[in-house]
């Protein structure tokens, strides 16, 4: 379980959160929305302890990570697993080694067990055999499979997305989502995401929660999602332009 209790944020007069608060139960996929500069990004990178709250907490499993540093915080992100916005893969290494280097610098295992928890990653993502080709010489599809591999190879507990699917046809959105849902069936990770593909994202939470002006404004399953009577969360999830409605 994650808990994130009154979390607030600002950076010199923005105030960008204002009292975030949402649970993370275990084994979920929760999906943030929110229109673009509404805070999804700097939300995240306090669940991965790249930021500091002003004042609030983030609890995983209990333990308040907003006052951890040093070999204390490191222990809590050994247990994550994270897929950048991008895919972030670098290009002077081959397929293979972008998946192998998370365990080449933190793990104890042996080359060859390196060799096979990256090639067994790789096939689980669609990839058999691909690990010898550079990034640039795959589709951007492909580049998410990487990546997402990349952030499971560690076999985390939690496992962070920051909109996998920024650049890609509807099609692939689809393909991308669909991986996740069968990697986390498998794996029952708890996934924490932050999105703007609607409606797609509906398919694949088991909760959505959307950020708005700082706060969640509401939260629940799909289905309470998408019935919502909050002026805010209808007009984001039809596509509308913002006009002067504020949230309830």
């Amino acid at each position: 379980m994650i808990r994130i209790e009154n979390l607030h944020k600002a950076f010199g007069d923005q105030r960008v959160l204002q009292g975030v608060t949402l649970e993370v139960p275990s084994g979920e996929i929760v999906i943030v929305i929110g229109r673009s500069g509404g805070g999804k990004s700097v939300f995240l990178r306090h669940l991965l302890g790249l930021l500091q709250p002003d004042s609030g907490r983030i609890l995983v499993d209990d333990v308040d990570i907003t006052g951890l540093r040093g070999r204390a915080l490191d222990r809590v992100r050994e247990r994550y697993g994270v897929v950048f916005q991008g895919g972030a893969l670098f290009d002077s290494m081959t397929v293979f080694d972008n998946v192998a280097f998370p365990l080449r610098e933190k793990s104890a295992l042996s080359p060859q067990e390196i060799q096979d928890r990256a090639e067994e990653k790789l096939a689980q993502v669609g990839l058999a055999g691909m690990g010898h080709k550079d990034p640039a010489e795959i589709s951007g599809g492909m580049k998410k499979r990487v990546a997402i591999a990349r952030a499971l190879v560690t076999e985390p507990e939690i496992v962070f997305f920051d909109e996998p699917t920024t650049g890609l046809d509807p099609v692939l959105v689809n393909a991308i989502h669909h991986l996740i849902l069968d990697l986390h069936r498998k794996f029952r990770f708890t996934a924490i995401m932050v999105s703007h593909e609607i409606p797609e994202i509906f398919q694949i939470a088991h909760r959505v929660a959307m950020l708005h002006d700082g706060v969640i404004v509401e939260a629940g399953d799909p289905k309470t999602i998408q019935g919502s009577a909050n002026p805010v969360v209808q007009q984001f999830i039809r596509g509308e332009i913002e006009g002067p409605i504020r949230a309830t």
